[in-house]
């Protein structure tokens, strides 16, 4: 066995590496994760530092894991500001840590990527592997988000401390149409969906969905420069660009979906999102002209249709959102593990983590009694 540590995901092999994803994850293929490294979306500036574990028998990689080595919380959406604090506060170090996830991105997936029917033995030689590189790095823990429920279940049983959140996702319930999809809602919750549709529609806005292939290069740019204007609209940092944007289409274009919007011959806002084998992934939204409705045709009605048109099971359309609710999406758990290398806050983590969870139970709990569906409780479970 041959365990390499890799500063680039440059450094194994594309087929091999993609070999081991399931469902065609469009964010755990390698030409995403390269795309991210070779466009300077992740590195120093952002704090995200790869450090891809490789495990190889006879040349062949039988196991990985996407791994960073982080100097901020940037970017992770499962929140440990409260445990940085505290650690500062002690005069600790709570950075660097490794975190194990796909940058900017809250999706489930698999962590633990592993040649099927070997779970049980090389689950143990990524997490030793990962305890070593904490070791190495002088990390205050290792942080795996939004892992696949298998993994999140062995890793519980390895003594991580399970975080648990709430995201919005809409099921696939075998519609044969969008029509067929709102006979399923509440009268009310369906005329309202119908307004903003007629909304869009009577304001002459057009929308069009693009894959990889169809999308040109300056439909890119519009999309780059959407995605930059909504994060200097809102304060934040924009960590990906025109030319990752545009690599990721070339290179995966099957796995891109791409909705613009369009009046009198003029692109006024786009849609980003990537698909999976059974699900939809919505992942950016920016616009120059603020249109009722338009947000929610161009980042939820447009995604449901291309679901039912295809055959996709699950639509994750990112992270938040409590307003998706009223369209269609319902409250689903999100968990993520964590080990802590030091055991000075062991039992306030350990209470943090309990309360935390029972108020996210309670609350999907409390959002089931409210749902558009007119049969209440359809909650969703990966």
């Amino acid at each position: 066995m041959q365990i390499e540590i890799c500063k680039q995901i440059a450094q194994i092999e594309p087929e091999q590496w993609n070999a081991l994803v399931q469902d065609n994850n469009p964010f755990l293929r390698h030409e995403f994760l390269s795309a991210l490294e070779t466009h300077g979306c992740v590195g120093e500036h952002f704090g995200w530092l790869p450090r891809h574990i490789a495990v190889y028998q006879e040349d062949e990689l039988v196991a990985a894991m996407p791994l960073y080595e982080k100097y901020n919380s940037y970017g992770e959406f499962v929140f440990d500001n409260a445990w940085a604090q505290a650690w500062q506060q002690h005069g600790l170090r709570y950075f660097p840590k490794l975190v194990s996830s796909i940058p900017y991105t809250p999706a489930i997936g698999q962590r633990l990527l592993v040649k099927a029917s070997l779970e049980a033995s090389h689950y143990p030689v990524l997490l030793s592997v990962l305890e070593e590189v904490a070791e190495q790095t002088s990390a205050s823990g290792t942080h795996i988000l939004f892992p696949e429920a298998q993994e999140l279940q062995w890793l519980e049983h390895q003594g991580a401390l399970i975080r648990h959140d709430c995201q919005f996702h809409w099921q696939n319930k075998g519609y044969s149409s969008f029509d067929e999809f709102l006979a399923q809602l509440s009268s009310r919750k369906r005329k309202n969906i119908m307004k903003e549709r007629q909304s869009v529609a009577q304001a002459g806005v057009t929308l069009k969905r693009l894959d990889g292939y169809q999308a040109t290069d300056n439909d890119w740019k519009k999309m780059a420069h959407f995605y930059q204007r909504t994060f200097d609209e809102k304060w934040g940092t924009a960590t990906l660009n025109y030319d990752f944007f545009r690599e990721v289409a070339r290179k995966m274009p099957e796995q891109v979906v791409l909705v613009l919007a369009e009046r009198d011959g003029q692109c006024l806002a786009g849609a980003l999102m990537y698909r999976s084998a059974s699900r939809l992934y919505g992942r950016f939204w920016g616009c120059d002209e603020t249109v009722k409705g338009l947000h929610f045709e161009a980042c939820y009605y447009q995604g449901i249709e291309y679901c039912i048109e295809q055959g996709l099971e699950f639509f994750e359309p990112g992270a938040q959102g409590e307003h998706k609710v009223a369209r269609g999406f319902v409250p689903t758990l999100t968990r993520s593990a964590h080990f802590m290398r030091h055991e000075h806050f062991k039992q306030a983590i350990e209470q943090f983590v309990e309360h935390e969870k029972n108020n996210v139970l309670a609350y999907i709990e409390h959002i089931n009694q409210h749902l558009p569906y007119k049969k209440i409780n359809y909650t969703l479970k990966d």
